[in-house]
């Protein structure tokens, strides 16, 4: 029963929209002018789970409503409650059907959480390759990283003009607009203690997500990946016991009882669930050195307090800073970079260098290194957008 999923099709609206405007907080997420709406396109947005992604979809579902000809040319389905590619080819086989009978030439298919379906990307493939979706734009979305599996490169040349997002929490630019519309200082810093306590999940802000059910997501995903979600515990454990200073494979695997490649493997894991960033070592000939220790990040304060739950550790908040400013450079750059000799440089990014200092300011640093003590990070973060 697609109509189910597609309650627009007769003419009833979507419980996600009656829902959004009861909200304390919302936004229009910005994502959703990067996704390419021009047919062939074959979209991907990935991202955590409860970060946004559905109601960003659904939120466009409602504003494409209102230029196509027919709302059958919209077509929306939950994939979570399908099991394989069988199952998945079938759904979209019966959409297709009723996209002839209804005369529609151009379709906008949407496959929420797609990445929970067992080998997805065969009956997408296998449309695509006997040209049956080659007028429509389809965006797909995955909270278990899309790429865990290397699936993109299954589409390798079947993308026509799709895009690929990231959808991560708000950035505190973003956080701060919600509460004001101009940046003071003062505002500034209170907006931030909020922030550091609610990360940038508009979902725990409403109150419909507890910081339990971050850690229950994770262990689900793991869990689907045939992965010990006891040792990616102590793996994590490692990683929080070691920051902020930077650490290698080698390191967390002599803590955890592992081989260093497992501990890679768990390490790539979490970067793929958007959980973590690997911030490696720019040498001061310019040069990228993966081989060098690492610094690994968490990449939102609340998916931090998660971390912290899991695992029973507690993180500092100059860490924390830290960990902010490198994730907002990295936003906002595609790369983050850290240095250190004689003297550290936290972040490295575009033309920016900055060392993030929760007290005074001690050793002597290049001109060209912003030292950002704590008070000043609010600001920083909120003028790099």
């Amino acid at each position: 029963m697609l109509e189910v999923q597609n309650p627009w099709w007769i003419g009833e609206p979507d419980r996600d929209w009656e829902l959004f405007e009861k909200l304390t907080y919302r936004v229009r997420p910005k994502w959703l002018d990067e996704l390419s709406l021009r047919p062939f396109s074959l979209n991907f947005v990935v991202g955590p789970r409860r970060v946004g992604k559905t109601m960003g979809i659904k939120l466009l579902i409602r504003e494409l409503l209102k230029k196509v000809h027919t709302p059958y040319a919209v077509f929306y389905f939950s994939c979570d409650v399908l099991e394989d590619y069988k199952e998945l080819l079938e759904v979209l086989n019966e959409y297709l059907r009723l996209k002839r009978r209804k005369s529609v030439k151009t379709a906008f298919i949407f496959l929420d959480e797609v990445s929970l379906v067992d080998d997805w990307w065969r009956a997408l493939k296998f449309l695509i390759d006997r040209g049956e979706l080659r007028s429509d734009v389809i965006t797909v979305t995955g909270s278990i990283s899309l790429t865990v599996g290397r699936h993109f490169e299954t589409f390798g040349g079947r993308r026509g003009n799709g895009k690929t997002i990231e959808v991560m929490p708000l950035s505190f630019y973003e956080h701060y607009n919600l509460f004001y519309d101009e940046f003071f200082p003062s505002m500034g810093e209170e907006v931030f203690e909020n922030y550091i306590e609610t990360g940038g999940y508009l979902a725990y802000m409403n109150g419909t997500l507890k910081v339990e059910e971050l850690v229950g997501f994770l262990k689900a995903d793991l869990k689907a990946l045939d992965r010990s979600t006891d040792l990616a515990r102590d793996v994590m454990g490692a990683i929080l016991d070691k920051a902020p200073s930077p650490t290698s494979f080698n390191a967390i695997a002599k803590v955890v009882g592992i081989s260093p490649h497992t501990a890679r493997d768990y390490v790539e894991l979490f970067e793929a669930f958007h959980v973590l960033l690997q911030v490696l070592y720019l040498g001061g000939d310019g040069k990228v050195y993966p081989r060098k220790e690492r610094k690994l990040i968490l990449r939102d304060p609340l998916i931090v307090r998660a971390m912290e739950l899991w695992t029973r550790r507690r993180i500092d908040k100059a860490v924390l800073y830290e960990w902010l400013v490198q994730e907002h450079l990295y936003r906002k750059f595609g790369e983050v970079y850290y240095y250190r000799n004689s003297y550290e440089v936290d972040a490295i990014a575009g033309n920016l260098k900055v060392e993030v200092k929760s007290g005074e300011r001690r050793g002597r640093y290049p001109r060209d290194v912003r030292i950002l003590k704590g008070p000043e990070v609010p600001g920083f973060l909120y003028n790099l957008t």
